[in-house]
């Protein structure tokens, strides 16, 4: 009888076992998650390691400005439990591609709770008004004339020039937020009427500042911590040992710039995606295309900047990983600049490159202008 119980007892233990272990395993399952393009992608790696199952939509070398989903990248969105976008409209195609996917997961928006660089400020703080005015005028133009159906046209004129910091982040703030669980169609970084284009009022190429980066990790790493809480311990740690690389980085590249004399600090760049990195560090970026790599530079923009160049004593030109460098190399035998070469705006390298991961690609940029400016 002893013995019949003993069988008995372990035959129940077993079948509850057998039970449980479907759920316990699927528990165990990396969450699967998107990130809109590969600087982003790298960071939501670092902090949610091997417990989570990552797919970049646009992936090393690829220029976000001007993708175009694919039926596969909707199939990997509608699996998703979390979706992770740069927000402040660099992703013109997300709407579209959630919509098409019938995604039902969470949006997380990388940039909530940044004081984002309106788009004209982004000129007029480092005085290119003069390579800039033409341009300005029709980005302006363009902007309000697509329209955002839930933005009114008043909205977008704060903060371009005469409005105060707390109003610009206040306003960021509040378009930011629509984001994550109570994320709306229409929300500021996503309208689909831009198709990419010249994207809003705001410069959306936060992550070229370090300081901005730290909010990315935050945000990325709240929201894997509420869709994950069994792992939130070494989101949290990896959250901790990330953002110490972050700030001792940007320690070095402070250090780096200061050594700089501050008449070599204005470069030009192929499209303006640099004045995080230029705000930050007191770096100068001029540029012949606008915020978006699909702007057309015209030939007064080019002109104009020509003109500055020549004025200015400017002798660094620096093209782009993710942009035809033709137009640059035009403007470099016209001025006498020297290319001082590659930077990486808003996409990293191949795993062999010198940009294959967030933290490499802002070393990278950081040494690149050091180098070719105190030379």
């Amino acid at each position: 009888m002893t013995n019949l119980r003993a069988v008995l007892s372990l035959a129940t233990g077993l079948m509850a076992f057998a039970i449980a272990a479907p759920a316990f395993a699927q528990s165990d399952k990396p969450t699967p998650v998107i990130a809109t393009f590969s600087i982003l992608g790298d960071m939501v790696k670092r902090i949610g390691g091997p417990h989570i199952e990552l797919t970049t939509l646009v992936g090393p070398n690829g220029d976000t400005h001007v993708y175009q989903p694919t039926p596969a990248d909707a199939r990997g969105v509608s699996k998703a439990k979390l979706l992770f976008v740069n927000g402040l409209e660099f992703e013109g195609w997300i709407d579209r591609l959630v919509k098409a996917s019938g995604f039902k997961g969470t949006r997380v928006v990388a940039t909530k709770g940044i004081e984002a660089i309106p788009f004209e400020d982004g000129h007029d703080d480092h005085g290119k008004e003069e390579s800039h005015a033409h341009k300005d005028e029709h980005h302006k133009d363009d902007h309000h004339k697509h329209g955002h159906d839930d933005h009114k046209k008043d909205d977008h004129k704060h903060g371009h020039g005469d409005h105060k910091k707390d109003e610009h982040k206040h306003g960021h703030a509040e378009h930011a937020k629509h984001g994550h669980d109570d994320h709306k169609k229409g929300d500021h970084e996503d309208h689909g009427d831009h198709h990419g284009h010249d994207h809003g009022a705001f410069d959306p190429h936060a992550w070229q500042s370090l300081k901005h980066a730290v909010t990315y990790v935050d945000n990325i790493t709240a929201a894997l911590v509420k869709a994950v809480p069994a792992k939130a311990a070494a989101f949290k740690a990896n959250r901790a040992a990330y953002v110490a690389e972050i700030e001792a980085l940007d320690a070095e590249i402070r250090a780096m710039i200061a050594n700089l004399p501050k008449s070599k600090r204005t470069v030009v760049t192929s499209h303006d995606a640099f004045q995080y990195f230029g705000r930050n560090y007191g770096v100068t970026f001029l540029a012949p295309q606008g915020l978006s790599t699909e702007s057309e530079a015209s030939a007064q923009d080019v002109a104009r900047l020509i003109k500055q160049m020549r004025k200015q004593d400017i002798s660094a030109v620096f093209i782009e990983n993710i942009t035809d460098r033709r137009l640059l190399e035009q403007i470099a035998r016209e001025t006498g600049a020297a290319i001082g070469g590659t930077l990486y705006p808003g996409a990293l390298s191949g795993s062999d490159g010198p940009a294959s991961t967030y933290l490499k690609m802002m070393r990278h940029n950081a040494t690149t202008l050091a180098q070719s400016l105190g030379s």
